[in-house]
């Protein structure tokens, strides 16, 4: 369903939404928080606190995701000039930082007279709808208590961020910090996601890669409002920056999960002075994206935080069935079935080409899916299925991942 106000303008609504959001979160990145060495950089890091504190001040609550520690850690361990290929050390490197970020943090928050929180997440706070759930009491609470949640991957026992980006698989709930970022928003239903990196937005084509002339300069530019996140604005997209992990990408697919779940997202430079207090009192500073739509509670859940067990290939009758018709996913419409799964796992929902367009709680297990598979009814002259096919997925714990 979407949420954009007709009567407005989106640099309007753009305007209007980021000014009376009162839950959002802020992450800050690698290149951000710390210096060439892994220094922490204070004079990045004291203007971000000062603008949090005042817009705790103003009565918004706000969550803090932060990279860094890996950083940090590097430098207290005298690592400045090696190159992190080995997960344990980038493990210990984090484990050393973690508790350096903190301890900044917390000096720099108490000198404006707020108090912080630490919270550590692995992959199963995510994919698990239980540890979810109270992930999201938890938080709430301390938003209660005016403490602001400081946020990060428990990178000592989890290697997921870790991983290379090559080795990252797509069905993965969070790989950075700005999924990560994305999912806590997502989970706390937030009404604005800030992501800041070390470039102003994001830009279009440069000159050279175009190959064009000086006239078409403009398009090195900031693009400042995006309705929607396309294919062509994914390639322009960079690839992940050497101190950090995620890069132009991971915003753009963080920013995405935001639009998808009816809040506004903004990729800005956190080097500009002022830069928070600027994006919430309006400013056209940075590139915004609007939301599209609103996908709620569970739903957000199986969409994007859980983790994907398996995949149901289905036919084009299914599909249609899913996507126009609002129905159940009845073993009938299936034609494969990829990947062992159990009852109550999110599988996705692919078509004969293998694009996505819909996930959903398994009703059975994949064996019992198999099984239906082999022995559905053939179709009868009227081209109707079998009466008795099973419900492989029922209309309520299924996700659309596109529009219709």
């Amino acid at each position: 369903m979407g949420v954009k106000e007709p009567n407005k303008r989106p640099d309007d609504e753009r305007r209007g939404r980021l000014r009376v959001a009162r839950r959002v979160v802020v992450k800050v990145g690698t290149t951000t928080v710390t210096g060439p060495q892994g220094e922490l950089c204070k004079e990045r890091v004291e203007p971000i606190v000062g603008a949090i504190a005042r817009l705790m001040a103003d009565g918004r609550q706000v969550v803090l995701v932060s990279s860094g520690a890996i950083g940090l850690g590097r430098n207290l361990l005298g690592l400045h000039h090696s190159r992190l290929h080995d997960m344990v050390t980038k493990q210990a490197c984090a484990a050393v930082g973690q508790s350096l970020l903190m301890e900044a943090y917390k000096n720099l928050f108490a000198a404006c007279g707020v108090r912080v929180a630490q919270v550590l997440l692995t992959e199963g706070d995510f994919t698990n709808w239980g540890r979810y759930t109270n992930l999201r009491r938890t938080i709430e609470r301390l938003l209660r208590f005016k403490v602001l949640p400081i946020v990060n991957e428990n990178d000592t026992v989890s290697t997921r961020e870790l991983e290379s980006v090559a080795s990252r698989t797509r069905n993965a709930p969070f790989s950075d910090n700005d999924r990560l970022a994305a999912l806590v928003m997502s989970g706390l239903e937030a009404d604005a996601l800030v992501l800041l990196t070390n470039v102003d937005g994001l830009l279009g084509r440069s000159v050279s890669e175009t190959g064009g002339t000086s006239s078409e300069r403009a398009w090195s530019e900031v693009i400042p409002l995006i309705e929607e996140v396309t294919g062509e604005l994914k390639n322009l997209a960079a690839g992940p920056s050497p101190s950090g992990r995620g890069g132009m990408i991971t915003k753009l697919e963080a920013a995405e999960i935001a639009m998808n779940c009816g809040g506004t997202a903004v990729i800005a430079n956190g080097q500009s002075p002022n830069i928070l207090d600027r994006i919430f009192a309006g400013d056209q500073v940075g590139t915004a994206f609007l939301p599209t739509r609103r996908i709620r509670g569970k739903r957000r859940w199986i969409a994007y935080a859980a983790e994907v067990r398996g995949r149901a290939v289905v036919d084009e009758g299914a599909q249609q069935a899913i996507t126009q018709g609002k129905a159940s996913l009845l073993v009938s419409g299936v034609v494969r079935i990829d990947g062992p799964f159990s009852p109550m796992d999110v599988v996705s929902v692919v078509d004969r080409t293998g694009n996505e367009f819909a996930r959903g709680i398994a009703d059975c297990a994949s064996h019992e899916a198999e099984e239906g598979v082999a022995k559905k009814s053939p179709r009868s002259a009227k081209g109707r299925r079998g009466a008795t096919s099973r419900v492989l997925m029922r209309r309520d714990n299924i996700v659309l991942l596109q529009e219709s």
